[in-house]
């Protein structure tokens, strides 16, 4: 059986495994300041064209949203983001269990639109009882979104310009960068994510490496005391070169784009098979996460032959699904992805 399940149901891009294995006996100091951490951020840094940029590695996307998102605001603040947004929705609530609520705004094609951001901290402050209400503290973004959709750079700026108008943080999460950045239909760059936002990060779990992501505080933004609310949240690893080696290694000789390219390339072919065999489109994606609908017992005899995720139900006799590409997508996947629909569909 063959997967289209996720990004990140394979382990690494070898050149990743053979750094690792190369440095295994190399002692080095611990929690992220280690030779192999400094190297990362210096890449990094030179990626985004900002050599103020303050950059630290984490572990796994939620954590690092938790971290990020909690350390920024204070305790009397929530984060705005899109309905369908991944904190609103696929982690379990972990913001709120730091003590912030998500504030849910309408999502459109899976992004937030900068007017209604406006609109509603334009309509918070103007209610004489705001101080009796959660603060809109920061707006949360993913580029790709959720649905695998696009900021353009015009929209970007525009949702710029109102957190700096309302004096708040902008966020992204870069879960899936490689993939937003590669592909063809973006005009976004990462020296553009950190001119535009006040924190991201680059993701690594998703995007060839093990596991890993690496934040990236533009403009020396770090917050203070920064390694001390990752520890607070349990999520400082005390063998932080292992995150070091690996973005190192996805930050040289261009790795890191060129793993999004594959993805993308892979995508657009799975567009192709998709849609030749007839498949309907939940939502369109330009990136490496397909939504199609299917009625629910070609679902159930495709699920024997290849991986994929549930999405959501439709009606009772269809439902949404995904299909994802990644790094590690090879033309043999999708040549077994093609043969199984046909014989199913």
């Amino acid at each position: 059986m063959i997967s289209f399940e996720n990004d990140y149901s394979t382990g690494a891009h070898p050149r990743v495994l053979e750094a690792l294995a190369a440095t295994n006996l190399e002692p080095a100091s611990g929690y992220g300041t280690d030779r192999f951490c400094a190297s990362a951020a210096e890449r990094i840094r030179a990626a985004c064209a900002d050599d103020t940029a303050d950059v630290f590695f984490l572990v796994g996307g939620t954590q690092t949203n938790a971290v990020v998102i909690s350390s920024l605001l204070a305790g009397y603040e929530g984060v705005i983001a899109a309905d369908t947004g991944h904190i609103a929705v696929h982690e379990a609530g972990a913001i709120e269990a730091t003590g912030h609520k998500v504030i849910a705004l309408p999502e459109h094609d899976g992004k937030l639109r900068a007017a209604e951001v406006a609109a509603y901290l334009d309509t918070f402050y103007a209610n004489e009882t705001h101080e009796h209400m959660v603060f809109p503290g920061m707006v949360f973004i993913a580029h790709p979104s959720e649905l695998g959709t696009l900021y353009s750079l015009a929209e970007l700026e525009e949702l710029s310009a109102v957190c700096r108008r309302f004096h708040i943080p902008l966020y992204l999460d870069g879960a899936r960068l490689s993939y937003g950045l590669a592909a063809p239909e973006s005009d976004v760059t990462l020296p553009d994510i950190a001119r535009l936002t006040d924190a991201f990060y680059i993701g690594g779990t998703k995007c060839g490496a093990l596991c890993g992501e690496a934040v990236v505080f533009p403009r020396g933004g770090m917050p203070k005391h920064f390694l001390t609310h990752v520890k607070q949240h349990g999520a400082l690893l005390a063998k932080g070169r292992l995150l070091g080696v690996q973005f190192d290694t996805l930050f040289t000789n261009g790795l890191y784009g060129e793993l999004g390219r594959t993805a993308i390339d892979a995508a657009a072919e799975l567009r192709r098979i998709l849609s030749e065999a007839g498949c309907t489109f939940f939502r369109e994606s330009p990136t490496n996460q397909q939504f199609v609908i299917l009625e629910n017992s070609q679902m159930e005899a495709l699920a024997e032959r290849v991986r994929f995720s549930f999405w959501e139900r439709v009606d009772d006799t269809h439902t949404a699904i995904r299909f994802v590409t990644s790094w590690s997508t090879t033309a043999e996947d999708l040549a077994f992805l093609e043969t199984a629909l046909a014989a199913t569909l």
